[in-house]
């Protein structure tokens, strides 16, 4: 097992992509190679940069972290057109915004707890 593996935030990260991808696979076609696609990278990029970084220098996993957090920030607004074109519903929305809080939380976390 990859130390990377261990954090909660990694699981969380690939269960939230997860879910992305197992929500958005019926998404009518003309929404697949745009919103569908770029929410599903921004998705998995979280969890891809935390195991990428973990790979590096404290610094480095550091500035991957930010760049894992900024995803979710990504995620955000990817959300919410997805909701106004009823791609998803208000539970469905609520449930993955609050889930990326809680990454963007766990992230913030761990990015300050590598500066010690």
């Amino acid at each position: 097992m990859f130390n990377f593996e261990k954090l909660e935030v990694y699981t969380k990260a690939l269960f939230f992509s997860k879910e992305v991808y197992k929500e958005t696979i019926d998404w009518p076609s003309r929404y697949q190679f745009n919103l569908c696609d770029q929410l599903r990278r921004a998705s998995l990029s979280i969890s891809l940069n935390i195991a990428e970084g973990s790979a590096k220098s404290k610094a480095d996993f550091r500035r991957f972290i930010t760049i894992a957090r900024g995803s979710c920030f990504e995620c955000v607004p990817l959300i919410e057109m997805s909701y106004e074109l009823k791609l998803l519903s208000v539970n469905k929305k609520d449930e993955w915004y609050n889930s990326l809080v809680s990454l963007a939380q766990m992230l913030s976390k761990l990015k300050s707890s590598l500066s010690n």
